[in-house]
C-alpha cells in the first residue's frame, strides 16, 4: 500500500458565504504522480483535528500554499495591515503539528506558507512584506496573465555548495517560480537557510538536527511536478520518506539526494 500523505487544507469562502476546506489539485497530482502516496486533505481546524490523531493516520505532510499569512503573534510580533489576512485555525494545527514531526522524524515537506510555518515553528520570524524592504524584488504572483503565466519560472536560486538541496537537485542554481509575499526575517537556531533568490530572500530550509525529512521551499514545486526537473526530485525524496516512514524506519536528513 502506498503511504498515505495528509495534504492541510485552508479555509475559504464558496461563493463568498460557504464555508469550505479546499487546497488545489496540483497538491494532490503532485503527491499521488510524483511522491508515489496516496493524497488525502485534512482541515487546518483545531476543531475539527487533533495533533495527536493527524499524527497516528498519515506518514507525511505537506503543507501546502495559501492566501491567509501566519499571524505574527506566533512569532512575537504586532499585527499590522503590511501582514495581510490569517487563517488562526490552520496557525494552531500547523504550527504544533511541525514540532511534532520534527521530533518525531515523521516527514514534512512545506511550500510557500507551508515554508514559512516550518520556519515560524521552529523559532524563526517574517518579514510582512518582502517587496517593501529596500533592495528586494517584487516576488508576487504576477496579477495578470494565464495560470501558466504567473507559474513561470522567473527567478534563479542558489543553494550551498554541497548542502542538502544541491546534492538532491544535483545543481547549485536552479530556476523557480516566486509567488509569495512575506519571507524569512531571522532564521531560528535550528532553521539552516540553504537557498537563495537573487535579492539574497531565503527560499529553501531544512531542520538541523530532525531524525527525519523536515525540508521547505518558498516557491511552488507543486506546479508542473512530474516534468519540472525541480520539483521532481523533491517530491520523489519526500515520498521516499513517507514510504520509508511507513516500514517503520526515519529517513535521515544527511541521506537525502
Amino acid at each position: 500500500m502506498r503511504p498515505i500523505v495528509g495534504i492541510i487544507s485552508n479555509h475559504y469562502l464558496i461563493n463568498d458565504q460557504y464555508p469550505a476546506h479546499a487546497n488545489g489539485k496540483m497538491n494532490t497530482d503532485a503527491v499521488a504522480e510524483v511522491a508515489g502516496a496516496m493524497p488525502l486533505s485534512f482541515p487546518g481546524d483545531p476543531d475539527a483535528v487533533t495533533i495527536e490523531e493527524l499524527l497516528e493516520v498519515f506518514d507525511g505532510f505537506l503543507l501546502t500554499g495559501g492566501r491567509p499569512n501566519i499571524h505574527p503573534e506566533e512569532y512575537g510580533e504586532e499585527e499590522t495591515e503590511a501582514h495581510g489576512t490569517f487563517d488562526r485555525g490552520r496557525d494552531r494545527v500547523a504550527l504544533p503539528l511541525i514540532r511534532a514531526c520534527v521530533d518525531r522524524g515523521q516527514p514534512v515537506l512545506g511550500i510557500c506558507r507551508g515554508f514559512q510555518e516550518l520556519a515560524v515553528a521552529m523559532g524563526s520570524t517574517l518579514h510582512p512584506e518582502i517587496r517593501d524592504l529596500p533592495g528586494r524584488m517584487n516576488h508576487r504572483m504576477p496579477p495578470d496573465g494565464t495560470i501558466e503565466e504567473k507559474f513561470a519560472l522567473r527567478h534563479e536560486v542558489r543553494f550551498t555548495s554541497g548542502g542538502p538541496f544541491a546534492r538532491l537537485m544535483g545543481a547549485e542554481t536552479v530556476m523557480t517560480n516566486t509567488l509569495h509575499g512575506q519571507g524569512v526575517k531571522q532564521a531560528g537556531p535550528r532553521v539552516k537557510v540553504d537557498g537563495w533568490a537573487p535579492d539574497d530572500t531565503p527560499e529553501a530550509i531544512w531542520i538541523e538536527g530532525a531524525p527525519g525529512f523536515a525540508m521547505a521551499v518558498q516557491w511552488h514545486p507543486e506546479w508542473n511536478a512530474g516534468d519540472d526537473p525541480v520539483s521532481r526530485p523533491l517530491f520523489e525524496a519526500f515520498g521516499a520518506a513517507c514510504r520509508d516512514w511507513r516500514a517503520g524506519r526515519t529517513a535521515p536528513l544527511r541521506a537525502v539526494g
